[in-house]
């Protein structure tokens, strides 16, 4: 079952949605990324949501392509990232936990 927004935002500490789906070739492009850089952030959770036409949780962000990355803080925005670069990615998570 899908997270809602509300359980989303009420989410304690550092945490990044990942929405895609599998078959995507942007989203595989990022999975040797993601793991590394969790571990270097062992302190963030990672949520991986499989996105797609009519999932209320991904227009509440405004996703439109995937990969997007969304880090949040206490349920706040910190960054919002779309198909982005490995060092994207790494600036992100450092703002996020710095």
């Amino acid at each position: 079952m899908e997270s809602t927004r509300e359980e989303v935002d009420r989410m304690p500490g550092p945490v990044v949605l990942e929405f895609g789906a599998e078959w995507c070739p942007h989203c595989q492009a990022i999975q040797s990324d993601m793991p590394r850089m969790l571990a270097q952030h062992p302190g963030v959770q990672h949520v991986r949501i499989e996105d797609g036409k009519g999932k209320l949780l991904g227009r509440s962000f405004r996703v439109k392509l995937w990969p997007t990355l969304v880090f949040l803080r206490e349920g706040q925005v910190v960054s919002q990232l779309v198909r982005p670069s490995a060092d994207e990615i790494s600036k992100s998570f450092a703002e996020l936990t710095g």
